[in-house]
C-alpha cells in the first residue's frame, strides 16, 4: 500500500505540487508496490537513522522521499530538488 503524508496531500490541494507531477509519482509507486523492485526507477538510498532507511525517487526536477515498512511505501515529501533536500536536513 502507498501512503502519502498529509503535507504532500496539502501541497497538491494548495497547488504547490502540480497534479501531473503527483500522478507521475503515484504511478511509479504503484509499479513499485506491485513489483517490489527498486531498480525500476532512479532510486537511491539516503543517509538515515537506525530506525528507518529512507530513499529518494527522482523524476525530472522533482524528488520523492519515502521509506518502506512492512511492504508499505510511506511517501513523506514530494518537491523540487532544491526544496526537498532543504526539508530533509
Amino acid at each position: 500500500m502507498v501512503k502519502y503524508e498529509d503535507e504532500v496531500l496539502k501541497n497538491i490541494k494548495k497547488g504547490k505540487l502540480p497534479k501531473d507531477i503527483f500522478i507521475l509519482f503515484d504511478h511509479a509507486f504503484i509499479a513499485l508496490e506491485k513489483t517490489n523492485d527498486l531498480n525500476l526507477f532512479d532510486i537511491k538510498r539516503l543517509r538515515s537513522n537506525k530506525k528507518r532507511t529512507y530513499y529518494r525517487l527522482r523524476k525530472n526536477k522533482y524528488r520523492a522521499i519515502f521509506y518502506i515498512e512492512n511492504d508499505n511505501y510511506f511517501v513523506i515529501s514530494i518537491a523540487k530538488r532544491e526544496e526537498v533536500y532543504k526539508q530533509w536536513e
